[in-house]
């Protein structure tokens, strides 16, 4: 019987994509109003970029990280896809892949966390939020991809190679 090899439930990949769209939708408002003030009013709200910023951040690394479990970060995977028909050297080389994503994501995590303390006694100059907030979901993001590559390690699941794509 073929392991269970299917990203994470669709409930969180809908909240992911309701949190994302969220972001998205209250960053677009943020600036069209703003650009409107701007240009036909000749004022603007000072807000309107810090949120949009933050929010941007925010979005891009939910979205970084709903899109590891599906195989859908850049890939090179032209040496990988020559293993095919050498099992023991594809599961030698997803082990050395889950790995090395497990190191980069550790490595993010670090640099994050450290920013995170750094951001913890500084505020931004307009909304008052803690700085912390700008590399919180770097750490939170590259934590997840982290235990995910971890448990694909732990299951081991076989390496994906872009949706049945051909290399070139």
């Amino acid at each position: 019987m073929k392991p269970d090899t299917s990203p994470p439930g669709p409930l969180l990949q809908r909240i992911a994509h309701l949190f994302m769209g969220a972001c998205l939708g209250i960053m677009a408002l943020a600036v069209f109003v703003n650009v409107v003030l701007r240009y036909g009013f000749g004022s603007g709200i000072a807000a309107s970029e810090e949120l949009s910023r933050l929010l941007f951040v925010w979005m891009v690394f939910i979205g970084a990280t709903v899109a590891y479990p599906y195989g859908e970060h850049m890939a090179f995977i032209s040496l990988v896809a020559r293993l095919r028909s050498r099992p023991l050297a594809m599961k030698a080389m997803t082990v050395l892949i889950r790995l090395l994503v497990m190191t980069a994501a550790a490595l993010v995590a670090i640099g994050a966390w450290q920013q995170v303390v750094v951001g913890l006694n500084s505020h931004s100059v307009v909304l008052g939020y803690s700085s912390a907030l700008l590399p919180l979901p770097a750490l939170l993001s590259s934590l997840a991809i982290a235990i995910m590559a971890l448990v694909e390690l732990a299951r081991q699941d076989p390496l994906d190679l872009g949706h049945g794509m051909e290399a070139e």
